[in-house]
């Protein structure tokens, strides 16, 4: 009995270590399994990262591509204004200069109302060229004050025409 115990005990023990030793291998093959997945899962996910980056780096360079012609036109625009500012100012002090120097008179229209007979209007007066309308000169003093209010229009209007166009290329450029 004895003998059979032992080939019982024996036989036990070799099933129990046949049973440890197929549950190890199924559980090395499971971590096996299980390691190449998350391997897999991995690698999808930094393939996936970098695309993204790929693409984030491609819109950055578009936009600063778009920021750099901006900036580019904005710099030309400027020069572009502080050239017709400096003409306008050129002009403006020319006219003055001619004015004091009495090389160029303003004058402005009359309103006269006295026509001759049959709706024609005055005959010129003797010694001038001009037809129509009387005028009547400005002094020095009014005509300078009147061309730098005009002068003042002038540079506010090229102002505005530099912020129209600014605006419209911002606008064009979203």
């Amino acid at each position: 009995m004895k003998l059979d115990a032992m080939k019982w005990g024996g036989a036990l023990l070799l099933m129990l270590g046949l049973m440890g030793g197929s549950a190890w291998a199924a559980w090395a093959w499971q971590a096996n399994a299980y390691g190449q997945q998350l391997a897999k899962q991995e690698a999808t996910h930094q393939t996936t990262l970098t695309h993204l980056a790929n693409a984030n780096s491609a819109l950055i360079i578009a936009e600063q591509g778009k920021r750099l012609a901006l900036e580019q036109w904005l710099a030309a625009s400027d020069q572009a204004h502080y050239r017709v500012l400096t003409d306008a100012k050129t002009t403006q002090t020319r006219l003055r200069d001619r004015i004091a120097t009495a090389d160029l008179r303003l004058s402005v229209l009359l309103n006269t109302t006295t026509n001759d007979r049959d709706g024609m209007q005055a005959s010129t007066v003797p010694g001038g060229v001009v037809h129509g309308t009387a005028r009547a000169q400005l002094d020095r003093a009014h005509a300078q004050r009147i061309i730098g209010v005009t002068g003042d229009g002038d540079q506010g209007l090229i102002a505005l025409q530099a912020c129209q166009a600014y605006a419209k290329e911002v606008s064009h450029t979203k």
